[in-house]
């Protein structure tokens, strides 16, 4: 009984020792900590190898975790000193905590940063702005697939402008063998994000109305951010029959199997749709009101790398090495076409042979990019910003409430915990 006991516990303690990270052998090679399992294949075959090309004596190795567990393993690993020594990053609030936490090293003065704006840096800075400390990756771009079949059929052109936009709707709708916008509500999320996120910064001037809504000088309930909410409620009457009960999945479905014209979402879905349809896709842009002489997209923030903070040596000059790599044209080029819709944050000019991702790419040479106004500072208190964004464009969009009083309540959760900057 004892001999078995032992054997058991030998076995536990190698099966502990084959998952845990390479990285806490002292001069193995760099390891990479990261949720994005699915990457797995692109790291080993592309990434690294490309660097190795230029640095064949920096072993690295790509070591992720199951997403969900992800947060939980990486700070169990950082508390215990055992995690990788690169760090993939969530944006903002995560990411943060673990830098105050002494866990992610600053990369104020890391060769490279130089070529990220402000913009790119804001969801791995900290709130005054002193310490960067995460190369972003890459970004996630809002606007609009459209099944090009129907569009042919119908005799009708990408919009550009909101009157533009209805109008093409109302054709959709008066033929009435399709739905104008795929899209449900029951997961809620959508409605925010690939509603309102997605068409709002044309509303609220992009980066000066996120800033506005941070130091206090514009409010969710007026201006700008109101007409985001009242333009997305404009769109109830539009949405595919069923859009209450209809999940992110199901939506998804309806619109590779031809059963609407327009999907609003973002570059992201580019893989899954242009495996599934058997139609051609286009995309275009969100749709700028009447008189806008600007153009606004949501460029958003959505990974990023940075170093241990306990790395010291050749060690840390081996991970700055790869980091600096990471932030050059190279990198962005690799990255980008190996995951077409995640595009790279740095200024570097790249071609993408995917012909969607490209175009997608190309309107950061026509408008003007911001971030989701949600994700910077204003969803660490209750209620969660993000969160009650969620529930209230879904509401406003099952005609529960009006976009005055979604807006209304957003603004009164904000202001019962939050403290402008400019106040």
């Amino acid at each position: 009984m004892k001999k078995m006991a032992l054997i058991l516990l030998v076995m536990s303690v190698l099966a502990l020792l084959a998952i845990a990270p390479v990285a806490a052998q002292e001069g193995g090679p760099l390891v990479i900590e990261s949720w994005r399992n699915d990457d797995l294949a692109i790291w080993q075959d592309i990434i690294i190898p490309a660097f190795n090309a230029q640095y064949p004596d920096i072993e690295v190795v790509f070591a992720p975790s199951p997403p969900a567990d992800y947060n939980g393993i990486l700070n169990s690993r950082l508390e215990a000193g055992t995690a990788g020594d690169l760090i993939t990053c969530r944006p903002f609030d995560a990411s943060l905590a673990l830098f105050q936490a002494g866990y992610l090293a600053s990369l104020n003065d890391l060769s490279g940063m130089e070529n990220f704006s402000d913009v790119a840096k804001s969801a791995w800075i900290t709130d005054d702005g002193s310490d960067v400390f995460c190369v972003p990756m890459a970004s996630v771009i809002h606007g609009f697939f459209y099944n090009a079949d129907i569009f042919a059929e119908l005799g009708l052109e990408e919009p550009t402008t909101e009157a533009e936009f209805y109008a093409v709707l109302d054709a959709i709708a008066a033929d009435g063998n399709y739905a104008p916008l795929v899209m449900g509500t029951a997961d809620q999320w959508e409605s925010a994000t690939m509603g309102y996120q997605n068409i709002g910064p044309n509303y609220w001037g992009g980066e000066a109305g996120r800033l506005g809504l941070l130091d206090g000088s514009q409010k969710f309930n007026e201006g700008g951010h109101l007409a985001a909410f009242e333009a997305l409620a404009g769109w109830q009457p539009y949405l595919i029959d069923g859009y209450q009960a209809l999940s992110y999945p199901d939506a998804q479905s309806a619109f590779t199997l031809g059963l609407g014209a327009i999907y609003p979402t973002g570059s992201w879905e580019i893989s899954g749709f242009e495996a599934n349809s058997d139609f051609e896709l286009g995309i275009f842009p969100p749709p700028t009101p009447e008189g806008a002489d600007t153009c606004y997209i949501s460029d958003h923030t959505d990974i990023a790398l940075g170093m241990n903070a306990a790395l010291e040596g050749e060690r840390r000059e081996a991970a700055e090495t790869f980091l600096s790599w990471m932030t050059t044209a190279e990198f962005a080029e690799l990255y980008a076409n190996a995951l077409p819709g995640f595009f790279p944050l740095s200024d570097a000019e790249i071609t993408l042979e995917d012909p969607l991702a490209q175009e997608f790419l190309s309107w950061r040479g026509q408008c003007e990019s911001t971030i989701r106004s949600s994700y910077q500072i204003l969803s660490r208190g209750t209620p969660n910003l993000e969160n009650e964004l969620w529930r209230v464009n879904a509401q406003m969009l099952n005609g529960e409430i009006t976009a005055q009083e979604a807006a209304d309540q957003i603004q009164a959760g904000m202001d019962s915990w939050y403290t402008p900057a400019g106040m």
